[in-house]
């Protein structure tokens, strides 16, 4: 019965663009799993599943495999969009699903190939013998060849817009919309607004460079606190140089602009690199010349 279903639906062409979003999307749901699955192994021995990475990364594929291709005909990412797979070596134009040998061939190609070649590099990498040398050097050559091989069927890919990966161009799987896509009507009014914010947020973008925001924040820190509103303990401190007007810790190579408060050195030179104009925070006094403090503090007053 679900065969003679599949049999009415029409075959509906893919963009390239989906198709794309699509395998970008089964890559993150594969780097999701993986995090997922070794987050249940912090609390063990570092390096536990180092020498066995390969075969769960592929168990979790196989089962991932299972309950997609093998169920669906459709990877979550495929099934996100809308698309699903369908025979292309069938003869009619109705929607036909994947047959039981594309599917395992399907499993061979991604999960087994890809496990086949981080085992291999595994096993050769460290193997000095003359014929391992000339085993991993075929299997180099085989990996360079299959991504030559990708590469080229991604130009046509891009030129025809059908068979995004090599693996469908071998078996002859093609994607195809599950349902016909609708024709989107969009509101005029929600148009004007789209519109009206984009414009808006490309002027503040293009605003924002020119917006001295570090100058901008002690001029208003300036105002908020000036120096005659201060108590009488921070002026103290302020005249005492007991305490660095920018970072309010004990000052660390205590340094002056010319007006009655300290700075770091660190604190003054970095901010005053950033911004050539700038101003003290507790008086708004420009930076005239920067100097050493002269008046020096005993550790025992800092006891005090």
């Amino acid at each position: 019965m679900a065969s003679s279903i599949g049999n009415e639906k029409s075959v509906n062409p893919v963009l390239r663009i989906s198709q794309l979003d699509a395998l970008e999307l089964n890559k993150a749901l594969e780097q999701l799993v993986w995090s997922q699955f070794t987050s249940c192994f912090h609390g063990f021995k570092p390096g536990l599943l180092a020498h066995f990475e390969p075969e769960l990364k592929a168990f979790l594929c196989l089962i991932l495999w299972k309950f997609t291709i093998y169920s669906k005909n459709a990877t979550v990412g495929q099934a996100i969009l809308n698309i699903q797979y369908k025979n292309n070596l069938s003869q009619t134009e109705k929607y036909q699903p994947l047959s039981k040998h594309q599917k395992l061939w399907y499993l061979i190609f991604t999960v087994g190939g890809r496990w086949l070649e981080e085992r291999c590099y595994d096993l050769f990498s460290n193997r000095q013998q003359q014929s391992f040398c000339k085993i991993k050097s075929c299997i180099s050559f085989g990996s360079g060849l299959l991504k030559l091989c990708g590469l080229l069927n991604f130009l046509i890919f891009l030129r025809k817009g059908t068979f995004a990966t090599l693996t469908e161009r071998i078996l002859g799987i093609r994607s195809v919309f599950c349902k016909p896509q609708s024709v989107r009507q969009i509101g005029f009014e929600y148009m004007n607004r789209e519109l009206l914010w984009h414009g808006f947020a490309e002027f503040l973008i293009y605003l924002l460079p020119l917006i001295n925001v570090q100058k901008l924040k002690l001029k208003i820190s300036s105002w908020c606190l000036p120096i005659t509103g201060l108590s009488n303990s921070e002026n103290t401190l302020a005249t005492h140089c007991r305490e660095c007007s920018l970072c309010g810790e004990w000052p660390t190579m205590p340094h002056t602009i010319g007006c009655p408060h300290v700075f770091c050195y660190y604190c003054i030179k970095s901010n005053f690199l950033f911004d050539m104009y700038f101003t003290c925070p507790k008086c708004g006094s420009e930076v005239h010349s920067l100097q050493p403090l002269k008046y020096k503090i005993e550790m025992t007053e800092l006891r005090v």
